[in-house]
């Protein structure tokens, strides 16, 4: 898939791609023109006057770019002629740049560590926000270089060993002068107006997270996925170096007390500009099998937005790469067996898959801790979104009042333009601790990335609590099983709910559509039932089916009249 950009079959940009300043001229013309910008070249060569007039326009849209240009010291275009030069090279492994003694701290030992607000990157210049960088030690023996862009240019990030505060530990005068950061988070006054609350973390590897208003931190994104749960093994890429772009200032703060308020401005009077609520973020990606430039735009909110473009430069053949991957944990839920004991009823991060098709279709599947690996794809033609949802907000249902999963944030992505055919790939990984994130979810391309390859891409990511518009009719809300009443049959016990679905009477007739997705012969379907659940007003499907052999891929939803009223339901049943 690719972005905006055109691609050469070589591989690279190609020499019929718009350069950045063009399209800005372009654009600004059109503007100007207050209509949408197209060129018909057989209309170019116009009259005398129209000519004229087009000279102006593009004369002043010149000084505009040149005034653009000035400002602007690092773009995308930097960044990725960066990593276009390192793929043309051999990939060679940093040597080892936190000294041995940092990576065998313990846990608490690392969280003792603690950058001091003091040193917090434009702190006292009122920007709408700031940011603080993380230690490096533990497992991060990674050093990522850091840079700050402004008007002036590029500016490296120093460290210093006295912009940490050490707690505890004893180890502070051991700490190279120049050893640098592992990683960094950013503030932003959006949760309370008078405090600057972390909005998004990266950290390790290419791993990165962030959180809306009302979230706890909980599951991450990565930069890719490169061969997950393949027999050859997974390959981590790494970000290297970043690149923060100077936000503009904050609204402006209220004049101390006694000072006389200023006229009110008139009428004619161009108002402030207002304060910037994205801020951009520029990282090189590295790896034994691809380079990568990578543009964030981080948007803070009730839901918080993060656009993500890539541009990965492939050096060796990768069989399968894992575009906008998603990692989460889900160690037990309602329809876990156990095999352990924990006083928690459940315990996740997130609790589902959910899915968009193009054909409107949603389809929910939840997750589970397997007894032994699980892959699952699930074809997409050209996909309208996807993510791994946090959907119980109960705090009865986990009762932890340290890690607060009902706070815990869902993701989800959206493309931006045709990504083609491919599929959405679930990974389930057994786990006995809810220490490991076991869950990975991201989309594959149906064709292997091939070495001089160039895959660019654009996507939203959306760090949320809930939204009733994914999906807009009836959603799963639990699913349980047991053996049933028939022999070697399994019986499944799926609730629905939803606005219009709950303020459907009692005695309205719905029919649940079950289907043996695998294939028919795999098992045999005995009976199925739907009522309303008098206790939540939801909707409750009961059927019991007898594999034949397995895997069994199951789906069901709710349907009146031949109208689909629910998502769809999707299970793996494994013996």
């Amino acid at each position: 898939m690719v972005n905006d950009q055109t691609v050469s079959s070589r591989g690279t940009l190609g020499p019929t791609s718009l350069p950045a300043v063009g399209g800005r001229l372009l654009r600004c013309v059109g503007a100007l023109l207050n209509s949408p910008f197209t060129i018909h070249h057989s209309r170019f060569a116009a009259q005398p006057r129209r000519r004229y007039v087009a000279a102006l326009l593009v004369a002043a849209c010149v000084g505009l770019e040149a005034n653009t240009r000035a400002a602007v010291a690092f773009e995308m275009q930097d960044v990725t002629a960066k990593a276009q030069e390192l793929a043309k090279t051999p990939y060679q492994d940093p040597k080892v740049q936190v000294p041995e003694w940092l990576t065998k701290i313990t846990y608490d030992q690392w969280r003792d560590i603690r950058f001091r607000p003091e040193y917090t990157l434009w702190r006292d210049q009122h920007f709408a926000f700031q940011v603080q960088f993380f230690h490096p030690g533990l497992y991060y023996n990674r050093i990522v270089a850091m840079n700050v862009v402004d008007a002036k240019g590029v500016h490296p990030v120093p460290f210093s060993p006295s912009q940490f505060d050490y707690g505890h530990n004893d180890f502070a005068s051991k700490v190279p002068q120049n050893l640098g950061y592992a990683g960094f988070r950013i503030h932003a006054a959006f949760k309370k107006t008078d405090y600057y609350d972390e909005v998004i973390v990266f950290l390790g590897a290419s791993y990165f997270r962030a959180v809306g208003t009302d979230e706890v931190f909980g599951l991450s994104a990565r930069a890719l996925a490169i061969d997950t749960a393949e027999p050859s093994g997974e390959e981590f890429p790494y970000f290297k170096e970043f690149w923060l772009v100077t936000p503009s200032p904050a609204a402006k703060e209220p004049p101390p007390k006694g000072t006389k308020k200023k006229a009110k401005a008139k009428a004619t009077d161009e108002p402030p500009a207002p304060p910037l609520k994205e801020m951009t973020i520029y990282a090189l990606l590295d790896s034994p099998s691809l380079t990568g430039a990578y543009r964030f735009t981080v948007a803070p909110g009730d839901h918080t937005i993060v656009t993500v473009e890539g541009r990965v430069f492939i050096r060796q053949a990768v069989q399968k790469l894992g575009i906008a991957p998603l990692t989460s944990m889900f160690f037990h839920g309602e329809d876990t067996t156990r095999q352990f004991e924990d006083f928690r009823p459940e315990a996740h991060d997130s609790d589902g898959l959910l899915l968009s098709f193009e054909s409107g279709e949603w389809l929910w599947r939840p997750l589970d801790n397997p007894r032994t690996l699980q892959v699952s794809g699930l074809h997409t033609v050209k996909p309208r979104g996807f993510g791994l949802v946090q959907r119980d907000r109960d705090f009865e249902h986990y009762q932890d009042l340290e890690t607060r999963a009902e706070q815990r944030p869902s993701v989800w992505v959206t493309p931006r333009g045709d990504w083609g055919d491919g599929n959405v790939e679930l990974v389930e990984i057994p786990t006995k601790s809810d220490t490991n994130d076991n869950i990975v979810a991201f989309w594959a391309a149906d064709k292997p990335a091939k070495a001089g390859d160039l895959v660019a891409f654009t996507y939203a990511l959306d760090w949320y609590g809930d939204d009733s518009t994914r999906p807009p009719g009836g959603r799963v809300v639990a699913t349980r099983r047991d053996r049933g009443t028939a022999e070697g049959a399994y019986r499944f016990v799926v609730d629905f709910a939803g606005k219009e679905l709950d303020a459907l009477p009692a005695d309205t007739v719905l029919r649940g559509v079950i289907s043996v997705a695998s294939k028919e012969e795999a098992a045999e379907l005995l009976d199925q039932q739907v009522v309303k659940n008098p206790a939540t007003g939801g909707w409750r499907l009961t059927f019991q089916v007898r594999p034949k052999k397995t895997p069994v891929e199951l789906r069901a939803f709710l349907d009146q009249g031949g109208n689909a009223l629910t998502e769809t339901w999707s299970y793996v049943l494994l013996q």
